[in-house]
């Protein structure tokens, strides 16, 4: 279906925000006790920093700064309404019930109580510059879980309401970065390879020409993904393998691949969103 519709100019445009394309949210649960996450792309540093209660964001959480950052810039408002927890679950195909409901509140408590630090450090000629910003996701978060607004014991208003902070809500104005809602939706539950299908349509978005991105080292492409248990090599070429055929399966002309010496993983000048085909 990702595929049918992006052939046919029908994709389900949504955007994400830059600090979470170019370095991931944990993949798995992190250890007992973990709040600070750091992940490097390049001159790029973020670090998340969770709540004592809550923990750091992780999994399926990714989700939600990318409905944040889709309806933000939908509604060119850092104030965001919706009718219920239930549209989000249907925003993104996850299943209703009671564990998904909880894992939703536990998602954007984990949010919420975030803080994010996101920072450059490039040199210009002889000059360093250094843009750092240090934010969190949400002002104010409001949210009723239940689908059914007549449930007994549910306020007579119970718009669910969030209000970004102004330093997210200008990050994703200042830098949208659009990317597909159905194929986010496919890959939820592969939060590694929604990750990898995020970061490959804004690199090849933005390539020149060829250009080889390495896959280990201080600047290598397993350093920005979300996780760090692959640290053996071929374990990892194995499962960015496996990431691509994913990819491939809705966009099949995802340029990407991995050379014949494991090192490197080539990417192009392509674009995973193709422009709206008008209806007659």
């Amino acid at each position: 279906m990702v595929r049918e519709n992006r052939q046919a100019g029908m994709q389900s445009l949504g955007f994400a925000s830059r600090p979470f394309v170019l370095c991931g949210l944990p993949v798995k649960r992190p250890s007992a006790g973990a709040l600070l996450h750091e992940r490097r792309n390049g001159k790029f540093v973020l670090q998340v920093t969770g709540h004592p209660k809550y923990g750091l964001p992780w999994g399926q959480d990714r989700l939600v700064p990318i409905l944040l950052a889709t309806l933000a810039i939908r509604k060119q408002s850092r104030t965001i309404r919706f009718s219920s927890g239930a549209e989000l679950l249907d925003t993104f195909g996850l299943q209703q019930g009671g564990a998904q409901y909880r894992r939703l509140a536990g998602a954007f408590q984990r949010i919420f109580g975030a803080t994010i630090y996101f920072g450059t450090d490039v040199l210009q000629d002889r000059a360093r510059v250094i843009h750092q910003s240090r934010f969190n996701f949400m002002e104010e978060a409001r949210i009723w879980y239940s689908r059914d607004v007549s449930t007994p014991g549910m306020p007579s208003d119970c718009r669910n309401t969030i209000v970004l902070t102004e330093e997210f809500y200008r990050e994703i104005i200042q830098h949208p970065i659009p990317t597909d809602l159905e194929a986010a939706r496919v890959l939820s539950c592969a939060p590694a390879a929604l990750d990898l299908f995020t970061w490959l349509s804004y690199r090849c978005f933005v390539a020149k020409s060829r250009e080889n991105i390495p896959l280990f080292g201080d600047l290598g492409l397993a350093n920005q993904l979300g996780s760090s248990e692959y640290a053996r090599p071929r374990k990892f070429r194995e499962k960015l393998d496996g990431w691509l055929r994913l990819i491939r399966a809705m966009w099949p002309e995802c340029p990407a691949y991995i050379d014949h010496g494991g090192r490197d993983l080539v990417v192009a000048p392509a674009i995973s969103i193709l422009p709206k085909v008008p209806r007659p």
